[in-house]
């Protein structure tokens, strides 16, 4: 089901990971953002956008993890657009002839089944250093940053104001760093610090997981509690960060595991 967050925007919630497809209307159609991730919950978003009258113009994948870069035959042959970095991660990935069984392995297993891929990761790169969506529709803004995975980046929908977060900026889970990265945590507050250049434009944030904020101080508050959790790793510790603790509401069973995991892997070593 479709959920108004702005005037021109809806957020299409996945159950399993509470994934946001975000639905911006343009001139002569629908930009979505993110689409997933079963195949009955995209084909649902089809029926709706059809019952709508809205076809899909465009696709915006922002960043390459699996539930990002999902798609459905019933949304059409639009084009799918990422960054070049994002891109260029998808392609060498598509490359290899074993790529379906790459991408099988991170998917949860209980949905494993569900998820289509025959149309995984079908994007068309943009220009390198793009900062706007080439579509016909409100200006939106790309803001490319170094954080949660390669070419991730946030869309910026200068009119209503909606931050497009990708997988930042989340009520139920913290940040998650790059491990590929040369150094994830410096990369992430760097991320923070690309998306705190434009929070003054931002009424309403939309996260990749979780629940959308409205109110011009959320994406400052989120921004925040993201920073507090990074730099406590960078100190050697753990914050006390409701995500993970004893109130959370959202995946208690296992994600305290991964922010010990990440403790590990990021954390500042001490003697």
């Amino acid at each position: 089901m479709l959920r108004q967050v702005a005037e021109g925007v809806l957020v299409h919630r996945s159950e399993l990971l509470q994934n946001n497809t975000v639905v911006v209307q343009g001139h002569a159609g629908v930009l979505l953002v993110d689409p997933g991730i079963t195949g009955e919950e995209m084909a649902c978003l089809a029926d709706d956008l059809r019952a709508m009258g809205q076809p899909v113009v465009a696709g915006f994948s922002t960043h390459p993890d699996w539930d990002h870069t999902l798609w459905h035959p019933e949304f059409g042959d639009a084009p799918r657009y990422a960054t070049a970095r994002g891109a260029a991660f998808l392609h060498e990935l598509l490359s290899d002839a074993a790529w379906k069984d790459r991408v099988a392995e991170g998917l949860p297993p209980e949905i494993a089944d569900q998820i289509p891929l025959d149309l995984f990761g079908r994007v068309t790169a943009l220009p390198a250093g793009a900062t706007k969506l080439p579509w016909d529709g409100p200006e939106i803004r790309i803001v490319e940053h170094p954080a949660h995975a390669q070419g991730h980046a946030a869309l910026l929908i200068e009119e209503p104001g909606v931050l497009v977060a990708g997988d930042m900026l989340s009520d139920i889970l913290m940040p998650f760093p790059d491990p590929a990265a040369a150094d994830p945590l410096a990369d992430y507050l760097t991320g923070l610090q690309f998306l705190e250049g434009v929070a003054d434009a931002v009424e309403v944030v939309v996260p990749g997981h979780g629940s959308p904020a409205a109110g011009a101080d959320q994406v400052r508050v989120r921004i925040a509690q993201d920073r507090a959790y990074v730099q406590a790793l960078q100190d050697g510790r753990l914050a006390d960060d409701p995500r993970i603790g004893p109130s959370a509401t959202y995946g208690a069973d296992w994600l305290p595991a991964v922010a010990e995991w990440h403790l590990q892997q990021f954390g500042r070593k001490t003697d």
